[in-house]
């Protein structure tokens, strides 16, 4: 269990004494800071965690990372300076003053994680690594004590935090790993020391900062790069992506391969979209095959499970452990389906998108009964490929909806696309907000309905869930 005397250790490299036995945990939100615990004051784009120091220590902090003065009732121990002047004995509450309080965070953790021996699976792509990680996790959790990062805490803070939480009873932690760029997966990985790596797709998401589709790839192969050689290390590779396959030749690590293709590792086919129940298929390896239902939403979920069933593999599960992970009902974490207005269904998959994501939502709409109605917004930071993005999901959408609501600038490309090739204008709503969508809506819906809702995470698409879903 974490202490503080960790803490003090992993930034000073001296064990106070006085601090031994004071468990803790650490938080970057003021609100949610515990009695004992550690804040950690982040400077974000919209609020400095400086400003709420105070409240921190009032809500029961022991320590807070700063980088700048604050006005708040504690000692400050200055550890910008060297070598730094360590209190003997340490009094609390105090203010860790230090160059950067999120580097001062990432190097707690690593401290934190190499006084543990779990290993450590490492998940990347650009569509599918919460799914994949909540998958894998539930597999995992059949044999082996299993941490996990929470929600999508994929990035250079969640990742800490996560590692954080780890205990000597852990045995095994999946990691989401994220990127906007270049050196973002090389840092998580050198902060964890994963020895599975995962890469599910690699697409044009964060093409905007990332500015080319090869500096995406050079990013998501960090992952695999970093790993152990073999056989400790195993890279697992999607075998249906070229972009993913020839990560193989980049990293020191065993070759895992999945997909749909007899020519990988683990492969599947004999794939059949049950609708709101699921999917089945006939899993392949070596000379067993299998057949499994998950309850999983979508056909492109089948490689979902093939990512989670590789990874139990490589770690010595046997297939009764596997397919009792992989029927786990946690697992289904994005897409959803919840009861709408006058008999309708709502497929709520508001957490993100991107042109690979909204194309197999669309996918499985394709695959339901009843009027299909497809309320669509805005992806972001697509960069160069924004316009195209927009209309490949516009010519998919003609193909499969029957009434199209566009949310957005972009999205409004997506409905003059689909217009532009033969959609009928009275099944094309082009709105500019979720509150015209809404308004739109309460007269639109018919019982038997299936609506999708899908946009990027900052159109907050789930105002019109929310709105359908109590109306």
């Amino acid at each position: 269990m974490l202490v503080l005397a960790d803490i003090a250790e992993g930034l000073t490299g001296v064990r106070p004494s006085e601090l031994e036995g004071r468990s803790t945990s650490v938080g970057v939100d003021s609100r949610q800071v515990q009695p004992g615990g550690v804040f950690v004051a982040l400077r974000g784009e919209r609020a400095d965690g400086h400003d709420y120091v105070a409240d921190a220590l009032a809500r029961g902090a022991a320590m807070a990372f700063v980088q700048r003065p604050v006005e708040a009732p504690a000692p400050v121990v200055d550890l910008t300076v060297s070598p730094p002047t360590l209190p003997s004995p340490w009094s609390l509450p105090v203010l860790l003053r230090v160059p950067d309080t999120l580097a001062a965070l990432q190097k707690v953790a690593a401290f934190w994680r190499r006084r543990h021996s779990p290993r450590v699976i490492g998940i990347t792509g650009s569509v599918g690594k919460t799914t994949t990680k909540e998958l894998i996790a539930d597999v995992l959790s059949r044999r082996y004590r299993t941490l996990k990062s929470e929600k999508s805490y994929n990035n250079e803070i969640g990742v800490p935090l996560t590692l954080l939480q780890l205990t000597p009873k852990h045995e095994r932690v999946v990691l989401e790993m994220g990127m906007y760029d270049v050196g973002d997966i090389a840092l998580l990985a050198d902060i964890a020391l994963p020895h599975v790596g995962v890469v599910t797709i690699i697409g044009p998401v964060h093409l905007e900062r990332a500015k080319t589709m090869e500096r995406i790839i050079q990013a998501k192969t960090e992952l695999v790069q970093a790993l152990p050689p073999a056989p400790e290390g195993v890279a697992v590779l999607n075998y249906d992506d070229p972009n993913v396959l020839g990560m193989r030749y980049a990293t020191p690590a065993r070759i895992f391969t999945y997909g749909l293709s007899p020519e990988a590792d683990l492969w599947a086919d004999q794939i059949e979209g049950l609708g709101l129940e699921g999917v089945r298929f006939r899993l392949h390896y070596r000379g067993d095959r299998l057949y499994v239902r998950i309850p999983l939403l979508g056909r492109h979920s089948v490689h979902t499970a093939l990512r989670a069933a590789a990874v139990g593999l490589v770690e010595g599960l046997t297939w009764q452990e596997i397919l009792e992970g992989l029927m786990a009902p946690s697992s289904q974490l994005r897409l959803v389906a919840v009861p709408g207005p006058r008999g309708s269904t709502i497929l709520d998959d508001t957490y993100n998108a991107s042109p690979p994501s909204m194309l197999a939502a669309l996918n499985l709409l394709e695959e339901l009964q009843g009027r299909k109605i497809a309320i669509l917004g805005d992806m972001l930071e697509l960069g160069d490929y924004e316009r195209e993005g927009h209309e490949k999901v516009g010519l998919r959408a003609l193909e499969v909806v029957d009434i199209l609501v566009t949310v957005g600038p972009r999205g409004r490309i997506i409905g003059e696309t689909a217009l532009r090739w033969g959609m009928p204008p009275e099944r094309v709503h082009i709105l500019e907000d979720n509150a015209a969508a809404i308004h739109l809506l309460e007269d639109l819906v018919q019982e038997g309905d299936v609506i999708l809702i899908k946009g990027s995470r900052a159109m907050q698409m789930e105002e019109i869930v929310n709105a359908l879903s109590q109306g």
